[in-house]
């Protein structure tokens, strides 16, 4: 399926209409982001890491009863998708404390949390993503209660099966972010990715990061290195295309 015009340039990933309506075409891009876009480069393969590792964990979620906007992965970096109108919200799960939640609670660095935090944020670059409750998002008219409701139901229905999936691979979730939108039947379903970039993702022994938050501090040289090893981990030799 070709791609034709292009519906949306977010910092790493591309957009595209298709022939089908009800289908786009998503390309991974190389580009890594920091604080809001204001850091940027570029690094070999990414895209294509990023999205055989989100169709894998696509895959996964949808054996498991999650309904994903997945279809196929016609190429390394490009993924054939549902058609979705997302919702502005970030849903982030937290299983250990760390990064902005002890900056900003006090909450001791690496405390397991019992049931994990259900934390959701305002999708605006521009207001700095900021964190959002109930009312908040009914205010802004972004989601009913139902809906809500809807968004935590399923965000920590990924977490039971997500991390299952890693701990089988040697790897702590520590913690995670996803979005949702409606398909054309006002469905929510569960879209964007899934990758080391929406992910923090420890080893289980040693608790080396395996994740973006390695860009983040400025280790560029040991990015790709834990991106590449996460893939190693999850992905069957059998189903290797990079």
């Amino acid at each position: 399926m070709n791609k034709k015009e292009l519906i949306n340039s977010g910092k790493v990933k591309s957009v595209f209409t298709t022939d089908d309506d009800d289908k786009v075409i998503i390309e991974f891009r190389d580009d890594m982001t920091a604080g809001d876009g204001e850091r940027k480069e570029v690094m070999n393969k990414k895209g294509a890491y990023n999205a055989v590792i989100s169709a894998k964990i696509f895959k996964v979620l949808e054996e498991n009863g999650v309904e994903t906007q997945f279809i196929d992965l016609p190429e390394p970096d490009v993924m054939l998708a549902r058609k979705l109108d997302m919702i502005p919200i970030e849903v982030i799960v937290r299983n250990i404390a760390t990064g902005s939640l002890i900056r900003k609670y006090p909450i001791a660095d690496g405390t397991r949390l019992e049931p994990p935090i259900v934390q959701m944020d305002f999708k605006a670059d521009e207001y700095h993503d900021p964190m959002l409750n109930d009312s908040i998002i009914k205010a802004l008219g972004i989601a009913t209660q139902e809906e809500i409701d809807t968004l935590t139901e399923k965000a920590l229905k990924i977490n039971e099966v997500l991390k299952e999936f890693f701990a089988d691979a040697g790897i702590i979730l520590v913690d995670y972010k996803v979005e949702f939108g409606k398909d054309k039947d006002g469905n929510i379903i569960l879209g964007d990715e899934i990758s080391p970039d929406s992910c923090r993702l420890w080893d289980s022994e040693t608790l080396d990061m395996l994740d973006k938050e390695l860009f983040r501090k400025g280790k560029d040289d040991e990015v790709m290195e834990a991106y590449v090893e996460v893939y190693n981990r999850i992905i069957p030799d059998d189903e290797k295309v990079i």
